[in-house]
């Protein structure tokens, strides 16, 4: 080599050297500013279900009249205090008389957070008091809270949260020989909020740890594991800077289920991007001598697939965008936004990190300029080699393997869940709803609210009071100012009246949201302009839209993804048969799914929404890992043919691909910590899917496939004959 070549290579290095340096730079700012709001994140949520719902939904319009009987009612959460024990007003006066005490002066008792007393948290209406059950063996106080005030944050922690809690201990201090829970929408969302605060602490610690120790039994190394994992730390504090203030500005709506798919999916592709990226380096780093032309002979190997592999999931998750609730396209966004966040720093930071350090940070194995290729021998060349020998068995196996799988998707529940079958724990509030079930009707407190006009009424009261799981019917009355007691005379507004349909079942139960389409039906027969809102009501058309959703949003993610897989493999017979492979384990998945959550969990069911979460999430995730394989032997074919190239891009790609997908899983299986079943559920449909990808249709169906089809996978384009057969 010439003196002028070692002079022009040195320059070149200085140059990459320094480019790296100031990419490193240029993300530690990054960094530190995103940090600064990465705690705050939890601040800009919305868990209400009634705000994601579109504006045409009945809920909705329903709510707009409802909103005008008083001037809080649409920012109202009811909240129940159940007091089980001997408190007959006849039998035991002197119990009676101290839960109705306790009743009348809580509002004066002072939240230790905020030195507020509690009243200033309940909205103004009828004096709080006792009311005795009929059986006298349990007492009901009922509340009223303030949405807008306990959504508010005292000292960076939302307020409702500290309000039930002090409740509780309030009760089980004052009311000693009883037992006593806070229940109803306030106890409900106050326990969501409990389980969501964990998004920031339990969860993404435990991811990181999990990754961390994945990344530490794969390259064996003491010191590697730590850049792909800053990396994936970094790419997680970007995207969550941009969430927080895009959420904060009202472009995007976030809530607590959404912040917990965010930092799994981040942690998980970034991670995953890293391993392909290094894979590949490692692979260079033996036919070059200079780490900065082995990364760049890298990066051009790996940035079709990591862009084609994000933009197909970007792809999937923006589709959500055609979703009926809010919820669902905040998803969209939210997770497009983490997954080009993990694409940018994945293609920029790691490869600068990489490249600072040296061939060193291999240690103890680092790879040495040899031109040899050590992952041409090992455990996936034995398995390339059972490919190469016996593909139609292998692949006629492993579909009616899947296809058997397939058939238990049938039986999967997903027609809802209520909101105290949301919890995969028993908490305080699910006890309550219990215990208020077994004393008085199972909706009071939450019923059914019907708009009329003031001249339907007789007719609405009559047609709904002859439903089944119907326990009481009765209008909104006025109050006498005097007492702030309830009177006999109707409270008309604008020709309008307010009926309360109070239910035998759990206001937010299946059995509750079924009874909706009946109840619309008997008193649009009195007057077809008849709005049915309320809480059961907003669940139920959650559940229709989530229904429309699955109908509108799967069949535009397929044809997107076989847009995507079309135009990277210049193939439709590749892109087709990709898409059914990946299409077949997801139906396998569902019906995995199916079993493991009723026999093995022992959960209700499954959300309206989860088909969907599912399938966005395993189409797009899990065709990455078929892209990652099938761009190295579309690679490789223009070398060896495509009947060798899917052996040795089986080979080659069989080890990282194989980890990306343990980390993937095992990010996503970490969602299990959190107790709620809808994040559970998918969190262990995403994992088993993915190792499905990984270790069957990846590693087994789809190259036997190839194997057999051979050059042909490639129509139309010329690669099909410009090849060695």
């Amino acid at each position: 080599m010439s003196i002028t070549s070692e002079k022009v290579m040195r320059s070149k290095a200085r140059k990459a050297l320094w480019l790296a340096i100031i990419t490193i730079i240029t993300w530690l700012a990054v960094g530190g500013f995103s940090g600064q709001v990465f705690p705050k994140i939890s601040n800009v949520q919305e868990n209400d279900n009634s705000a994601f719902l579109p504006e045409s939904a009945e809920s909705t319009e329903a709510s707009k009249i409802i909103v005008k009987f008083s001037d809080q009612s649409l920012d109202l959460l009811p909240t129940l205090l159940i007091i089980v024990g001997d408190v007959d007003p006849v039998k035991s006066p002197e119990k009676f008389a101290q839960v109705s005490n306790f009743a009348t002066g809580l509002g004066d008792r002072v939240l230790p957070q905020s030195n507020k007393p509690l009243s200033s948290y309940f909205a103004d209406g009828a004096p709080i008091q006792a009311i005795p059950s009929q059986d006298g063996k349990a007492a009901l106080i009922n509340l009223r809270i303030d949405s807008k005030i306990a959504g508010e944050n005292i000292a960076d922690e939302p307020a409702l949260p500290l309000i039930i809690e002090f409740i509780r201990e309030e009760m089980k201090k004052d009311l000693s020989g009883t037992e006593s829970h806070v229940t109803g929408p306030g106890g409900i969302f106050a326990d969501l909020f409990d389980a969501f605060g964990s998004i920031d602490t339990t969860l993404l610690r435990t991811t990181l740890i999990v990754v961390a120790i994945i990344l530490i039994l794969v390259y064996r190394s003491p010191i590697l594991w730590i850049i792909p994992l800053f990396t994936a730390g970094s790419a997680l504090a970007f995207a969550t800077m941009i969430v927080y203030y895009l959420a904060k500005a009202d472009f995007i709506d976030l809530n607590g289920q959404t912040q917990g798919i965010l930092d799994v999916l981040v942690l998980g592709a970034a991670t995953d991007y890293a391993l392909l990226l290094i894979s590949r380096y490692r692979e260079e780093l033996h036919h070059h001598q200079s780490r900065f032309d082995a990364m760049r002979r890298a990066l051009r190997g790996v940035l079709e697939p990591i862009v084609a592999s994000g933009s197909t999931v970007i792809a999937g998750l923006m589709v959500l965008l055609l979703s009926d609730l809010s919820s669902n396209r905040g998803l969209g966004p939210v997770g497009s936004i983490g997954i080009a966040s993990a694409m940018i720093a994945a293609l920029t930071l790691l490869p600068a990190l990489m490249v600072l350090f040296g061939r060193w940070i291999f240690w103890p194995k680092i790879p040495k300029f040899d031109d040899e290729d050590e992952k041409l021998s090992g455990f996936w060349a034995k398995v390339g080699n059972f490919v190469d020998r016996k593909p139609t068995p292998i692949w006629v196996t492993t579909a009616l393997i899947l296809l058997l799988l397939a058939g238990f998707s049938t039986t999967l529940k997903s027609d809802g869940l209520s909101q105290t079958e949301a919890f995969t724990t028993r908490t305080d509030s699910v006890i309550g709803l219990e215990k208020l079930g077994e004393h008085f009707p199972s909706g009071e407190g939450t019923p059914v609210e019907i708009v009329a006009d003031e001249a339907d009424l007789p007719g609405v009261i009559n047609a709904v009071k002859g439903l089944a799981d119907v326990a009481a019917v009765q209008p909104l009355t006025l109050q006498d100012p005097a007492t702030r007691k309830p009177t006999s005379q109707v409270k008309v507004v604008d020709g309008k009246v307010l009926v309360y349909a109070t239910l035998d079942v759990p206001a937010d139960s299946k059995e509750a949201k079924a009874l909706i389409p009946s109840i619309r039906e008997a008193v649009k027969k009195v007057n077809e302009n008849i709005l049915v809102g309320g809480q059961t009501a907003v669940g139920h058309d959650i559940d229709e839209s989530s229904k429309r959703d699955n109908r509108v949003i799967i069949p535009t993610v397929l044809i997107l993804i076989a847009v995507i897989l079309g135009l990277l493999l210049r193939s439709i017979l590749a892109a087709g048969l990709l898409l059914v492979t990946v299409v077949l384990s997801f139906v396998a998945t569902l019906g995995v799914c199916a079993l493991v959550f009723e026999h093995v969990f022992g959960f209700a069911g499954a959300d309206a929404s989860f088909p969907l979460f599912a399938f966005v999430f395993l189409v797009a995730l899990g065709i990455d890992y078929n892209i990652f394989l099938m761009t190295r032997v579309r690679e490789e074919s223009k070398k060896i043919g495509t009947r060798a190239a899917v052996i040795k891009g089986l080979t080659v790609t069989g080890g990282v691909i194989t980890s990306a997908g343990v980390v993937l899983a095992a990010t996503f299986g970490v969602l299990g910590l959190l107790p709620l079943v809808f994040l559970a559920e998918l969190g262990f449909a995403v994992a088993f899917g993915v190792l499905l990808d990984t270790i069957v249709v990846r590693s087994l169906l789809v190259p036997a496939l190839v194997k057999v089809i051979g050059p042909k996978i490639w129509w139309p384009s010329k690669l099909q004959h410009e090849q060695k057969q």
